[in-house]
């Protein structure tokens, strides 16, 4: 596992629980030490001091207000080498070319710097671009020609000024790239190669960069500790840290890596050393049946089965685990309430039902008292009550006890506990066999559409629930739905990938998915259809406690219908308003719906499926797709 999850042991229990006898072994070493630094100044200050362990004393002395400015050199001592140190200058802004002068000088290149923007990648490229910055020999610029031009000569003509593809491999021979999910996956294929043969020295990444992909640097560089979360701007967690600062290092190559955090106004040295120090990053699982699932589970094992081998997930373990310390709580509690239950023991009678009558007549007064606005009826009707009450409470024989207020005193603690330890045991009942009960939804679901049947208790599936065997992806029973009531038989191969498009396209928080000129002709009437047999599953759905699925998105319909048509790349982007690399993977989404559709449809409709595939994969979606 990453070395940032945090309940390694927990997710080795579960695996031990459903495999049996599992050991989790974990290693504290990093095979390349890693050094942590913080540019202030135009200076690599150590986070930490000599022993590893406390803040650097030098950044304390500091304090708030370094800058990390460009201009001029002169030299200082830093951790036991010579520092280039460029003088003071003002702002907070990191001066990226100063930047990566220092670390090249350094001898600290290759190096990641992580910006949390796809725009701000691309600009970082163009002010070092525009500084002259070169960190490439003419040998190395002559390999980087080779590799572009192997790699790319796919590609056609007349779409590599719409790519910015000249721009682009100039950056490379200098040794310069931004990766990022908006760029053509071929053009970030080319980027990691370059990187891993160190013949690209500096690259401007995402944080996607983080994951999944090998690309070690000697060097990491964080411009900045907080990224926009979608909603405002928030501090990075200290898994995030750790998983950024990760690809400092290279095993086999380095030594040591460096992890560089650049100083802005108002940071605090402790709180960096806090996230560089810190692994708080608990693996949780997100599993969650879906129709498809179901149906395949069904088919497979049968209901019964089915619902055990949904019960022996991760999710539902966790569910467990957290049950486990809510019933210790549950019992702790317990043990209290029948301590109570001793202490207010009365000789004249039942001291726990007189208490109640009390506790009962305590809150309707409250209640009376705060709801001022209540009807007439309504308040002759809590009158009436609260007088029963006080009548039984009077004939109680508790109520003449000499140590009535005593006992009393005694139950009001128990009634306390007993509410808390009632919720805690409604909680401990919504969290046994979630996983299970949503399954037994999503059959009940399925049963009403008749994807499922029933029969002497037995779950088997119709012709229409085996249909839905091979359909996969978040709107499975949407498509599936949609196939059944032949909304899209009457589509063109163009229109039908332009409605593929609407249901697997997500639009950015910052994108309105839901605007812009849609195709003419058939597809808007099945749109129309698609959007109504949404709403009508959406409701089914609510009534059986499901959380249903987001609304269609036609924000790209246009776009998509466009490629398929055969119509260049940059009128095409243009139409879309996104980068290549956003198209390419929403396209890639729409062939994988429309090869599901063209397994699963009959007659005209599979046909159509098939046509539309092929118009779809062409130019640099079908590069891509290699």
């Amino acid at each position: 596992l990453s070395a940032t999850v945090s309940n390694a042991e927990e997710f080795g229990d579960w695996i031990g629980t459903v495999r049996g006898g599992t050991e989790v072994i974990v290693s504290e070493i990093r095979p390349v030490p890693l050094e942590q630094h913080v540019l202030a100044r135009g200076e690599l200050v150590p986070l930490f001091d000599g022993r590893g362990t406390d803040v650097n004393r030098e950044l304390l002395r500091m304090g708030p207000g370094l800058s990390s400015g460009g201009g001029g050199h002169h030299r200082g001592r830093g951790r036991g080498r010579q520092v280039v140190r460029p003088p003071r200058g003002g702002g907070g802004r990191l001066d990226r070319a100063r930047a990566i002068e220092l670390l090249d000088r350094q001898h600290l290149l290759p190096a990641i710097f992580f910006i949390f923007s796809r725009v701000g990648c691309d600009q970082a490229v163009v002010q070092t671009r525009h500084a002259g910055i070169r960190v490439t020999t003419p040998e190395e610029r002559s390999e980087i020609r080779r590799i572009v031009h192997e790699r790319t000569a796919a590609l056609q003509d007349e779409d590599l000024g719409v790519l910015g593809f000249y721009e682009w491999s100039r950056d490379l021979e200098r040794g310069i790239a931004a990766h990022h999910a908006g760029l053509l996956p071929a053009f970030k294929e080319v980027v990691e190669e370059l990187f891993q043969k160190k013949l690209v020295k500096v690259v401007f990444a995402t944080e996607t960069l983080a994951l999944g992909i090998n690309m070690p640097a000697r060097t990491v560089v964080l411009e900045k500790l907080e990224k926009f979360n979608g909603e405002t701007r928030a501090p990075i967690t200290s898994g995030e840290y750790t998983q950024l600062t990760g690809r400092a290092g290279r095993r086999g190559i380095d030594v040591e890596g460096h992890a560089v955090v650049h100083w802005s106004d108002g940071m605090n040295p402790e709180a960096v050393a806090s996230l560089a120090s810190r692994r708080t990053y608990p693996l949780n699982s997100s599993f969650r049946p879906t129709y498809n699932m179901a149906v395949n589970l069904i088919d497979q094992y049968g209901r019964p089965a089915a619902r055990d081998i949904l019960e022996s997930s991760f999710a539902q373990f966790q569910a467990d685990r957290a049950v486990v310390d809510i019933a210790r709580e549950v019992k702790r509690a317990e043990e209290s309430l029948d301590g109570y239950l001793e202490a207010m023991t009365c000789h004249l009678g039942d001291f726990a039902e007189y208490a109640g009558i009390r506790r009962e007549l305590s809150d309707l007064e409250k209640k009376a008292r705060k709801d001022v606005s209540a009807s007439k009826a309504r308040t002759e009707q809590r009158r009436q009550k609260m007088a029963r009450l006080k009548k039984n409470m009077q004939r109680h024989p508790c109520h003449q006890c000499a140590d009535r207020e005593k006992h009393a005193r005694w139950g009001e603690r128990y009634y306390h506990l007993k509410r808390r330890t009632d919720k805690l045991r409604r909680e401990i009942d919504t969290r046994t066999g979630t996983v299970a009960r949503q399954f037994d939804r999503i059959v009940d679901v399925l049963v009403v559409l008749d994807y499922v049947a029933i029969e002497k208790g037995e779950a088997t599936l119709t012709d229409t629930g085996a249909r839905m065997k091979r359909i996969y992806g978040d709107r499975d029973l949407l498509v599936a739905e949609s196939l059944r009531q032949e909304l899209w038989t009457s589509l063109d191969p163009a229109s039908l990938a332009a409605l593929a498009c609407c249901l697997v396209y997500e639009p950015r928080r910052t994108e309105q998915g839901g605007e812009g000129p849609l195709p003419r002709g058939p597809f808007r009437d099945a749109l129309d259809a698609t959007d109504r047999l949404w709403a009508d599953l959406d409701d089914l759905e609510q009534q059986h406690r499901l959380p249903g699925t987001s609304p269609i998105a036609p924000g790209l319909a246009q776009a998509m219908h466009m490629w398929a048509n055969g119509q260049l790349l940059d009128r095409v982007l243009g139409a879309a308003d996104m980068a290549a690399g956003d198209f390419v993977r929403w396209t890639k989404q729409t062939i994988d719906l429309l090869d599901q559709i063209s397994m699963v449809a009959e007659g005209d409709l599979s046909r159509t499926a098939r046509r539309s595939l092929d118009a779809v994969r062409r130019g640099i979606v079908a590069y891509s797709a290699v």
